[in-house]
């Protein structure tokens, strides 16, 4: 089981999230707490797996506990879990040290995927934080004329047997191309390769 601490001064917050991750059979949440100091406190007697850090503290920020902390506590992993979509302060988060960034108005699959992915030491961005930063970097995504044609009938809720009597390919072929196309998009599965092509505009 991960091990998982909360610090975030709501307590309906941090209640709604202790419950989704007790839930989960993956992870279970430890020890929770409500500001800066107390987050400090709660460290000093047990280090979980993950913390899920609030940026808004009521006695300080959570871009300076971050950095204060992992210089602390180096194997611990930090995911910042705000409301805050800015890139400056997205950017300033993940250079004081947090393996990832995820947005309070994600779904309960995407937060425990998160918490999974820092706890295997790995980065994680919720879409709309990677989405952010991919437009400022200034990387272009170039989708050749089946890719739109395949991503235009995947929206619209097409089965990949039903796309592929459609465009006349065999099913593996598509099968192949929708791949492609989560690899080209970073998508982590259809659901969000769908928002991806609406919000950007592909389709």
């Amino acid at each position: 089981m991960i091990q998982v601490n909360i610090t975030d001064d709501h307590k309906v917050l941090v209640e709604g999230l202790s419950r989704i991750i007790n839930d989960s059979k993956t992870a279970r949440v430890a020890a929770t707490a409500y500001s800066a100091s107390e987050c400090r406190w709660m460290l000093m007697s047990r280090l979980p797996d993950v913390l899920l850090l609030d940026i808004n503290l009521p006695d300080g920020n959570g871009i300076d506990l971050c950095s204060e902390i992992t210089s602390k506590y180096p194997k611990m992993k930090i995911l910042a879990l705000t409301s805050f979509a800015e890139l400056t302060v997205i950017r300033l988060m993940l250079d004081a040290g947090a393996f990832g960034y995820i947005l309070k108005n994600a779904m309960a699959d995407e937060i425990m995927l998160g918490i999974q992915t820092v706890a295997s030491g790995e980065r994680f961005l919720c879409d709309e934080v990677d989405l952010l930063l991919k437009k400022q970097s200034g990387l272009e995504i170039i989708l050749t004329k089946k890719e739109r044609e395949l991503l235009e009938l995947i929206c619209e809720g097409y089965t990949s047997n039903e796309i592929a009597e459609r465009m006349f390919l065999s099913v593996e072929t598509i099968n192949s191309y929708r791949k492609n196309l989560l690899f080209k998009l970073n998508a982590k599965n259809t659901a969000a390769m769908v928002r991806i092509a609406i919000e950007e505009k592909y389709i």
